[in-house]
Parts: structure tokens; C-alpha cells; sequence
């Protein structure tokens, strides 16, 4: 394990020594903020109608498993996480396991995936907007939505990782509140013969709710992304991870029972948590609700901006790509020019795709840390032990290997041209691989 304490660790020259590093400086309960930020999105506002047309009211306990089942995968990064406090993650993790190769490609497509979830929550903003603001769905009213919040997001991670993580924290409980609102008030409202009315789905529609389902809780896998900027991440992400699931499995749960016992035709609805409010809150409750879904996709915006350039800035470290990437910015102690080539190549895909084209990109991405993680866990074990107040999961390999089928059963959901869209990243990523240079040799964490 490499552990990056100080500003360099090349003992000659003092130009490394005098380079600035990262700067430790989120805490516990910042870094829960981010957690579920990262995670609780646009999803939310649209599972409960989905979930609704393939399972009914089984939705409701769909979402509950759901969660338990996202909870392995949570469990493995926590545990790995345990045993590192540099930036990268998933790289990181599986790095360190299976050597540089397979660690690259793990970081490659992670960062493919945060490229295009930023890219495609921009362009489901400019879709939610529209129903305030008409001119958001078309023309410079549309790129005014998608540029200008990603802009300002843009330039509070680059001043500053404590900005970023106090911004996402007022995001987490701007987007937290409409939704708590709704349960407190819907609660009372709820026709619990709607929710009660348990019945098997067909057999056909198991596989795509499994799929629909389980993404709705991803995005956990960033939380880790910046290890090198929290007080005590060994400790820290496990205890963000683990509070992060259960905060949002309640979270969902409550609202899939409020809006299937509130909501007739809820499979059917388009705006389903905006529709539900306004039957029992009126018109100032379905406004509610739809401000709550716009600043919950500006927050999963913000949290991607901050945690994805620590991809590509560990990469960069490590010798993948333009040195400039993995340069800190002298006075703002950021990663400021990985921060801002993301936003450049996000901004330019969601200005020319669509949302749903996007989405996928990103969903297919996304399972090389899943599974990269999950294999990961046991080697490192092995090679690190036991340290003392490290986070441990019971049972032996039993969660990683559980969470590494899950992972591969998600994949077996997928439609042939995802898949080929996720061999072609990994065909390019291993281009990349050929041309690495050697790192620059001066730590870029403290």
C-alpha cells in the first residue's frame, strides 16, 4: 500500500517538497452529505412510476431488496477503503490488487462513466426546467440550462474542496426536505389497499426492474473518489458509505408507499412525486416537488464535478495522460485543471446527445469498478491484514463474491449494443495504456 503523507516522496531535489498538495479538508458528516448526494437524484422523482408499471405494489418491497442488494456492493468499497487515503477509488482499489493494467481500465471507464452522468443529468435539468420554463427544452434557452449550472459548479470545486462539499451539503438538504415534506404529509393521505395489493410480476419484466431498480441507488462508488482531500477517509468513507444506504433505502421506501397509496394511474404518470403533492398538498406542493427534482439533479452535478476529476487526476499521477492533469493549483489546493478539462469534454457531449443515450453510457461504465472492487476485496486482505480499526465485513469472501455476481447479472440485463458500447471504452482505454509515461515523481496528496 502506498500512502501518500507528504508533498513528495523523492528524497533529492526540493522543487517537489515546495509543490503544493491537496489539502485535507472534508469532514465526517460533510462527506455522509456528499455520499448521499451522490446518490439520491432525478431517479427518485421518476422510480416510483416505473417501478410501478412492472411490479405494482411489489414495488415497494422491489425497492426495499433493491437496496439490501446495493448494500453489498456499498459494503465492499467500504471495506477497501479502509486500507488507503490517496484519491482514485475503484482505481485505486483494484491498482493495487491486479497491477497497473487492470486498474487503469477500472479508472478509464469510471471516469467515462462521470463524463457522461454529468452530461446526461445536465440534459434531464434542461428537461425538468422546461416545465417551469418552456424555452429550457429547445434552442439557447436549453443551453443556457445545461451550461450555466455546470459553469458555477465548475468554478466553486475549482476555489475549493471545502466549497464543494459545504455546496453539496446545502444541496443534499435542498433536494432532502421536498421529499421529506411529501412523506410527512402523504403519509396520511395513503390508501393502504394500493400498497397491500401484493401480487407476482410476470416473469419477463424481473430482469429490467432488477436493472431500473438497482441503478437508482448508484453513484456510491465516488464517494471514495477524493480520499486525499477528507480528515481521516480509513475512517471516514466506511461510515458515509454505510449511513448512505440506509438513509436512502428508508428514503425510497417511504416515498414508493406514499406515492403508489396516494397516486391513482401512478404507473402511468409522467411526473409522478409532483402529480401525487399536488392531489394532497395542491399546487404549491406540486411546485414543491419540482423544484426539489431540479436541485437534486443540480446536486448529483455538483458531487459528480467534485469527485470525478480525482479519477483522472490519479491517473495523471500515475502516469496516464497530460502531466497538467495532475497538477494542483498553487493557491486553491485543487485539482483545478482536471476539474476543468471534465467539465470541457461534459459540457461538449451534452450539448450534442440526448439524455437516454447518455444514461446508458454511463450505466455500462460504471460496472468496471463494481466488479473491480468486489474482486478486489479478498487480495487485499490478504496482502494489507487486519488494521487496527479498520472496517471488516463478515462472512469471509461470501459478500464479495455475492456482490460480484450481482454485478455480473446486471451486466447479463444489458442490450448487446451497451455492451459494445462499454468493449469499444475498454478497446480505447487500452490504447491509452500503451502510451503511459513515467509519473512525475512528486506526490500529489498530503
Amino acid at each position: 500500500m502506498t500512502a501518500a503523507e507528504g508533498p513528495g516522496t523523492a528524497p533529492a531535489p526540493p522543487a517537489p517538497r515546495t509543490r503544493p498538495g491537496l489539502v485535507r479538508a472534508v469532514s465526517r458528516w460533510e462527506l455522509v452529505g456528499l455520499a448521499i448526494n451522490d446518490v439520491v437524484g432525478s431517479g427518485v422523482y421518476l422510480l416510483p412510476a416505473a417501478a410501478a408499471a412492472l411490479l405494482g405494489a411489489t414495488s415497494v418491497w422491489a425497492v426495499i431488496l433493491a437496496g439490501l442488494a446495493v448494500a453489498l456492493l456499498v459494503l465492499c468499497f467500504a471495506e477497501a477503503s479502509t486500507h488507503f487515503n490517496e484519491p482514485g477509488g475503484g482505481y485505486l482499489y483494484t491498482r493495487e490488487a491486479f497491477g497497473h493494467f487492470i486498474g487503469f481500465e477500472v479508472g478509464w471507464m469510471t471516469w467515462l462513466a462521470r463524463i457522461a452522468s454529468v452530461a446526461s443529468l445536465s440534459n434531464g435539468l434542461a428537461l425538468t426546467v422546461a416545465y417551469l420554463w418552456a424555452p429550457a427544452g429547445h434552442g439557447w434557452g436549453r443551453i443556457a440550462v445545461i451550461t450555466v449550472p455546470l459553469v458555477i459548479l465548475t468554478w466553486i470545486n475549482v476555489v475549493g474542496v471545502k466549497e464543494g462539499a459545504r455546496a453539496a451539503v446545502v444541496l443534499v438538504i435542498g433536494k432532502m426536505l421536498p421529499l421529506f415534506i411529501f412523506v410527512a404529509v402523504g403519509f396520511f393521505f395513503v390508501r393502504w389497499s394500493r400498497v397491500t395489493a401484493f401480487h407476482v410480476p410476470p416473469s419477463g419484466t424481473l430482469g429490467k426492474a432488477a436493472l431500473l431498480l438497482l441503478f437508482a441507488y448508484a453513484g456510491f462508488e465516488n464517494t471514495p473518489a477524493a480520499a486525499g482531500e477528507y480528515r481521516n477517509p480509513q475512517r471516514d468513507v466506511p461510515f458515509a458509505l454505510l449511513a448512505m444506504i440506509l438513509i436512502v433505502t428508508l428514503s425510497y421506501s417511504a416515498v414508493q408507499v406514499v406515492a403508489l397509496g396516494t397516486l391513482p394511474g401512478l404507473a402511468q404518470s409522467q411526473s409522478p412525486l409532483a402529480e401525487a403533492a399536488g392531489l394532497f398538498m395542491g399546487g404549491a406542493g406540486a411546485l414543491l416537488l419540482t423544484v426539489g427534482a431540479i436541485v437534486s439533479i443540480v446536486g448529483n452535478v455538483g458531487n459528480t464535478t467534485l469527485m470525478g476529476p480525482r479519477y483522472v487526476f490519479a491517473l495523471a499521477a500515475d502516469g496516464y495522460g497530460p502531466r497538467l492533469l495532475a497538477r494542483v493549483h498553487p493557491r486553491h489546493r485543487t485539482p483545478a485543471n482536471a476539474i476543468i478539462t471534465q467539465t470541457v469534454i461534459a459540457l461538449a457531449l451534452a450539448l450534442s446527445g440526448t439524455f437516454v443515450q447518455l444514461a446508458l453510457l454511463s450505466v455500462i461504465a460504471r460496472m468496471a469498478t463494481y466488479l473491480g472492487t468486489a474482486a478486489a476485496v479478498p487480495v487485499l486482505r490478504r496482502r494489507f491484514g487486519r488494521r487496527p480499526g479498520a472496517f471488516r465485513m463478515p462472512g469471509g469472501p461470501v459478500i464479495p463474491v455475492a456482490a460480484f455476481l450481482l454485478t455480473i447479472s446486471l451486466l447479463a440485463s444489458a442490450g448487446w449494443k451497451d455492451l459494445l458500447a462499454g468493449a469499444i471504452g475498454l478497446a480505447v482505454g487500452a490504447l491509452i495504456y500503451r502510451f503511459r509515461h513515467e509519473p512525475p515523481g512528486e506526490g500529489a496528496t498530503s
